[in-house]
């Protein structure tokens, strides 16, 4: 079966993601770890093996086991009231206690029995409605039947259990935002994109899950390095990405200016080189770490790094000069694999400055915590015409100061600003409605076209032809005006 096929197996290592009801989240699927999800605990040992979609059910131990699919027993004599205005809400009509439901689940009953007994002993249940006997079976069935499905990580699944449980993380970017920019973004195999996003890596993931490992992606990040948590949940086979390349944006005037340049390095590893890269190292790192936490004043990041420094100071100072001859002995060995590291580095970096250097590019997704038009006017210069840009960002005022910006720039076509709507309805027999929570907003997209941009135009030649526009009457009154 192919990667992603209907009959993919659920391997160790995997990136999987858990569902219950229309709650969702991504876990890796390791032996013999605990797993904590919806109040429930179990270890995912026995899930490996079986094929995606799957549910389970947590038995006693923590052990998934496969649920095997039981038909609903419906009785047909089912006695219900005609409405629920004499049901009082006092606490005394289940007459099971917190204890005695405790003992059943401790001689290993199975949740559906519980349900049951609780049917049973509750003096309510008959003189409720019959939607009202449903609910509370489903109530009682999600608290008490512990059943699990484990399906495949796909854009659709990761965006609603990001914006689901952590909106923050990917800029409150809606799922439907989402696949309306990967439509209007016309993305597709063999594309060459540019992607620059600070939502943790799933709108690359969404681009890459489109593209299907064919053409080649430039991500621009912010900062030390790109931030890619949600694209490792996603679990690509490993030749996606070796047509995935990235860029820092501080570098992008340069390359624009043709002033780009990669530093050179010390031919001969040196000790100071070490100390120096050692220092840029934990600058970049706060800086990454600081540019992170615009939102969150203290992260892991900036509080971990002093006490490591001192530390390590402490330790040298307390040991002999034994100590010390080996630490030099690997202080040399990590200067040369860290000389390596940076030369691929480099050499990574040299290969996508020419990819974008050839400003060819068939489309730009922008989605980012950033002001989006400067961002917007220096890497429009890298895409060919014709090709297709979106702009997502939670706001519109930004977006707004972007449009009338592209609009006096030129060299863009069929500019849209947009935000969809969204509303979720119950679908069910006989209360078929809205859904009670909608979401407020999905953020806003501006989209458009790129065209070729005739240099050479001045400000002035495009009022004349903003002149030649305007209808003659409002012309002439412009002209009879005395200086």
């Amino acid at each position: 079966a192919m990667e992603g096929g209907p009959s993919a197996r659920i391997r160790e290592g995997d990136c999987a993601v858990l569902k219950r009801d229309e709650v969702f989240k991504a876990v890796s699927v390791l032996r013999r770890r605990k797993i904590i999800f919806e109040k429930q605990w179990f270890y995912l040992d026995n899930a490996i093996g079986h094929i995606y979609g799957t549910t389970f059910e947590v038995t006693s131990g923590g052990n998934l086991q496969p649920k095997q699919e039981v038909e609903e027993t419906t009785t047909e004599t089912k006695e219900a009231g005609t409405d629920n205005r004499n049901i009082v809400d006092d606490g005394k009509s289940q007459k099971l206690t917190h204890d005695d439901i405790k003992a059943l689940k401790d001689k290993g009953i199975k949740g559906q029995e519980i349900v049951q007994q609780l049917i049973e002993n509750s003096t309510t249940f008959r003189d409720k409605t019959e939607f009202a006997q449903d609910k509370y079976i489903k109530k009682k069935k999600k608290k008490y039947e512990a059943v699990i499905k484990i399906v495949k990580p796909s854009t659709r699944i990761l965006s609603t259990m990001y914006y689901a449980r952590e909106p923050g993380k990917i800029n409150h970017l809606r799922y439907d935002t989402l696949a309306q920019m990967l439509t209007l973004g016309n993305v597709h195999a063999g594309n060459k994109m540019i992607v620059m996003e600070t939502c943790a890596g799933l709108v690359l993931g969404a681009v890459m899950e489109r593209m299907g490992g064919y053409g080649s992606i430039i991500q621009m990040y912010p900062g030390g390095g790109p931030v890619r948590a949600a694209t490792t949940c996603f679990g690509f086979p490993k030749p996606f990405f070796d047509n995935l390349h990235e860029f820092p944006l501080s570098k992008v005037q340069s390359l624009l200016s043709g002033t780009f340049t990669t530093e050179t390095l010390p031919a001969e590893p040196e000790e100071n080189a070490l100390v120096e890269e050692e220092s840029n190292g934990l600058t970049e790192e706060k800086q990454t770490s600081l540019q992170e936490t615009e939102e969150e004043p203290t992260t892991e990041a900036t509080m971990e790094i002093n006490p490591i420094e001192e530390q390590d100071t402490m330790d040298i100072n307390a040991e002999d000069t034994e100590f010390k001859e080996n630490k030099e002995k690997e202080n040399k060995e990590n200067v040369r694999e860290k000389q390596i590291k940076q030369w691929e580095r480099r050499k990574k970096l040299i290969e996508a400055a020419a990819l974008l250097g050839e400003k060819n590019a068939d489309g730009l997704i922008v989605a980012s915590k950033f002001h989006p038009t400067s961002l917007l006017l220096s890497l429009l210069d890298f895409v060919a015409p014709s090709r297709p840009f979106v702009v997502y960002c939670q706001y519109k005022e930004p977006l707004l100061e972007c449009y009338t910006k592209l609009r006096e720039r030129g060299g863009v076509i069929n500019l849209k600003l947009s935000e969809t709507w969204l509303r979720n309805y119950q679908v069910l027999p006989d209360r078929t409605h809205p859904k009670l929570t909608m979401s407020g907003g999905g953020g806003y997209l501006l989209s458009g076209i790129t065209v070729i941009l005739e240099k050479g135009k001045s400000d002035s030649s495009s009022s004349e032809a903003l002149k030649m526009e305007e209808p003659s009457s409002k012309r002439c009154k412009l002209q009879e005006l005395p200086c």
